[in-house]
């Protein structure tokens, strides 16, 4: 299997969730691959700053302010697109929410953010993605940014609906596979699930912060880079290989 990026150069790539962390890193990779890739965030001064350290790479970073929670900024970011830059190629699913808590006595308004951002946000993005993708005949690629925790709850009462959330992109992934597959779509779908790694999500404030079991998960960390390069991966295989899964862990993480 010969690995290469070459063609994708000049496309048009979708990264949610751009301002920081894995998000920022999987634009600078794509962006030096090549790529037209425009990172969607509500913060719009994060992506604005890392648009200006990228200037001069192979590739170019367009900011996009979107609010995740919102499907008229998705909307709007994806019109934007397609007026300024052609054709969606790549959609990086990778914006995501963890408030921190518990079921039994859990906040409403969490909830509703965590599925906002981490479902909904998430099939609007790729529903949008694929209508591009399929108006203009295009073979791209979406990639779910998942998580571990969309495939075993781990002993960690205080990620509350988090891993629910998570086990919905892991069905969201495999769904949309079938789905294409029975259109005859070349159009990919992968899901790539971190184990614990270096990023924002945590909020630090948060009165669960330090609970022992999350710091236990948390002990081994993944930078944000590894992912980005998991990502690189995954558009580097031909088009007839697909990896609908891929599953990274730091060494000697305990769950």
């Amino acid at each position: 299997m010969v690995l290469s990026m070459d063609r994708w150069i000049g496309k048009v790539a979708i990264v949610t969730g751009a301002g920081a962390g894995m998000g920022a890193a999987i634009c600078k990779a794509l962006v030096e691959n090549g790529l037209q890739v425009v990172g969607l965030d509500k913060r719009e001064e994060k992506i604005d700053e890392l648009s200006q350290k990228l200037t001069g790479k192979k590739g170019k970073l367009h900011p996009v302010r979107a609010d995740l929670t919102k499907e008229k900024d998705i909307l709007e970011a994806f019109k934007w697109v397609k007026d300024n830059l052609g054709p969606v190629h790549i959609l990086v699913n990778n914006a995501g929410v963890i408030k921190l808590g518990s079921l039994s006595e859990g906040d409403t308004e969490s909830w509703k953010q965590m599925l906002d951002v981490n479902v909904l946000g998430l099939c609007i993005a790729t529903r949008e993605a694929i209508k591009s993708m399929k108006e203009n005949s295009v073979d791209g690629h979406i990639i779910h940014i998942n998580s571990i925790a969309g495939h075993k709850v781990y002993n960690v009462p205080c990620l509350n609906i988090y891993p629910a959330t998570k086990f919905a992109v892991t069905a969201l992934t495999e769904s949309l596979r079938l789905e294409l597959n029975s259109v005859e779509s070349k159009i990919k779908i992968t899901s790539v699930s971190p184990g614990a790694t270096e990023t924002e999500i945590l909020e630090p404030s948060n009165e669960h912060r330090n609970d022992p079991q999350l710091l236990k998960a948390f002990k081994t960390l993944l930078q944000a880079e590894d992912v980005a390069d998991a990502v690189t991966y995954v558009l580097s295989t031909p088009p007839h290989v697909q990896i609908h899964e891929l599953t990274i862990k730091p060494i000697n993480e305990e769950f």
